[in-house]
């Protein structure tokens, strides 16, 4: 992983604390559970596409498409 990479709990987290927000403010201001933005920030590998959308538009941002090194994704050797 590059080093500018970032995981999408570490984003949130960090956006979260930089608006001044507790998980339940961020929860009720996204109009999702208190439960899946603390499954979000724990990193969960299996969340509702729509409900991460709904809490990424609070920062300007969606989800979409990143193009990854075949490399990488198949742990080839340099």
């Amino acid at each position: 992983m590059e080093k500018n990479n970032i995981t999408l709990s570490r984003f949130i987290k960090e956006k979260r604390k930089l608006a001044n927000l507790t998980q339940p403010d961020l929860a009720d201001k996204a109009g999702v559970g208190l439960r899946f933005v603390r499954d979000m920030e724990q990193g969960k590998a299996t969340l509702k596409m729509d409900k991460v959308n709904q809490v990424l538009k609070l920062f300007g941002h969606e989800l979409g498409p990143v193009a990854m090194n075949r490399k990488t994704l198949f742990h080839e050797e340099s």
